[in-house]
């Protein structure tokens, strides 16, 4: 009979954090909350975290290590166009699982500066490397020609859509824009212009092999 594996009271701690900030927001919910909640004293909780930015900063850690998983983690004989589309998969399906992050941005990067500056680290590592695959992108046939400054310009286009999709549903409620893959969708409705046929051809492949429907762009 296969051994249970208890989680450690550092990480139920975490899960539950994640659970409650995405419910109720960053700014509604204490350590005491998070305790109360777990059934555990508050002294134990603080044990493993003094601060709330001690939790947050751990939440992120272990977000940013999930995605950098699945950025380096390409698979073998997928092409740059796949594994893109692989990386927004996991972008959408991430945005769902730490809802409260990208909801609740700003206020923490202005409340918490040392996850600030993590945040940023990570907001260039992620340039870098979706820069690098749009120049792979342009070597595989896939996207036209451009200049370095146009492919960074399209990047943090990308990059905001990204990071605010989430904001918007909830400020902009009378679009309708909510259902699942519309953020996809809203960024290849970004780079379609700059795709050859090819491009958008292999982008189709990779649409329909995951069970993505493509929008009429």
């Amino acid at each position: 009979m296969t051994e249970i594996k208890k989680i450690k009271t550092k990480d139920r701690i975490l899960i539950e954090a994640i659970k409650l900030y995405n419910e109720m927001g960053v700014q509604n919910v204490t350590s005491r909350h998070i305790a109360s909640e777990m059934g555990i004293s508050h002294g134990n909780l603080d044990y493993h975290y003094k601060t709330k930015e001690d939790i947050i900063q751990a939440i992120y850690k272990k977000m940013r290590k999930e995605m950098s998983d699945s950025y380096g983690g390409r698979k073998v004989g997928t092409s740059s166009m796949e594994h893109f589309h692989i990386l927004l998969l996991h972008l959408e399906e991430f945005q769902h699982k730490y809802r409260f992050f990208n909801l609740d941005v700003l206020e923490v990067s202005r409340t918490f500066p040392t996850i600030f500056e993590t945040i940023q680290e990570t907001f260039v590592k992620r340039r870098q490397t979706t820069v690098e695959l749009f120049k792979e992108f342009i070597t595989d046939g896939y996207m036209v020609p451009m200049e370095n400054t146009a492919i960074e310009r399209l990047e943090h286009t990308i990059r905001m859509i990204i990071t605010f999709w989430l904001s918007q549903r909830e400020v902009m409620a009378t679009y309708k824009f909510i259902e699942k893959g519309e953020m996809i969708n809203s960024i290849y409705s970004i780079i379609e212009p700059y795709l050859t046929e090819e491009g958008k051809k292999e982008q189709k492949r990779a649409c329909e092999l995951y069970g993505l429907k493509l929008s009429d762009q």
